[in-house]
């Protein structure tokens, strides 16, 4: 008799407590408002794992790709090796090598062919100089807005997320209100379902936020990373440019 008592008082709360419960007591504002920032969370993590993805191969690639340059002399020495480089400071490389070869008269399929170990490099000018910065910093910008694409929507996912459940939860509350002064009474066995379907989109609101922002910041550290080590390419490039003109100079002297 002690046991059929304590079945009857304790199924009901166990198939109560869950967030099914407080979706199927939601009205249709509240499950509406769910069922998006749960496609969102969907959308989210799907470019979560897709940058996090590209962005560790990069890393990887353009650590390996620095360490290897700055062991060169002169900027065009591993010209084929930076056709194959998949990182963005590949990219940054070629784009410069190729005015380069167009001031030294080599012809870019020559250079994919046989290297560049065999040419005459030419005395630039302080212009054919300024263009090359011009082109590794113009080439640096656009590979900066490649890294960040899509991170200005996990941006606003992160902002957005908590006052979408917000809304939510005041929504539902202030309808939980209007029944009550409906009815005229106030009936905790009444409002309480409509209350766990008011916080439910709050819960699933920061459900979507915390993930969201651990991984933009996350992913915007690579990103930082990555401009950092471009922006020293840029740089490093430049003084190998300028170390073989110097010693252009002492062989003409």
């Amino acid at each position: 008799m002690f046991l059929n008592y304590i079945t009857s008082v304790v199924t009901p709360a166990t198939i109560s407590v869950s967030p099914f419960y407080a979706f199927t007591q939601s009205d249709f504002i509240g499950k509406t408002i769910v069922i998006i920032l749960f496609i969102g969370s969907i959308y989210i993590w799907t470019i979560m794992i897709e940058k996090w993805s590209y962005l560790s191969k990069t890393m990887r690639s353009a650590k390996h790709f620095k360490e290897t340059f700055r062991k060169i002399k002169y900027p065009l020495s591993i010209y084929r090796q930076g056709k194959k480089e998949i990182s963005p400071l590949g990219d940054v490389y070629i784009k410069a090598c190729d005015e380069l070869l167009s001031y030294y008269h080599l012809p870019k399929e020559n250079a994919d062919k046989y290297g560049t170990q065999h040419f005459l490099p030419q005395k630039l000018t302080i212009g054919q100089i300024e263009t090359i910065r011009s082109i590794l910093e113009r080439t640096v910008s656009d590979k900066i807005l490649e890294l960040e694409d899509k991170m200005g929507f996990l941006a606003t996912a992160v902002s957005v997320s908590p006052f979408f459940g917000l809304l939510g939860t005041v929504w539902g509350v202030m309808m939980a209100f209007i029944s009550m002064a409906v009815l005229g009474k106030a009936n905790i066995s009444g409002m309480a379902p409509g209350i766990s379907g008011a916080l439910l989109t709050t819960v699933v609101g920061l459900l979507v936020a915390i993930p969201s922002l651990i991984g933009y910041n996350f992913l915007s550290n690579y990103i930082k990373q990555l401009t950092v080590y471009m922006d020293n390419f840029v740089e490093e490039f430049m003084s190998k440019v300028k170390l073989e003109q110097y010693d252009i100079d002492k062989n003409y002297e």
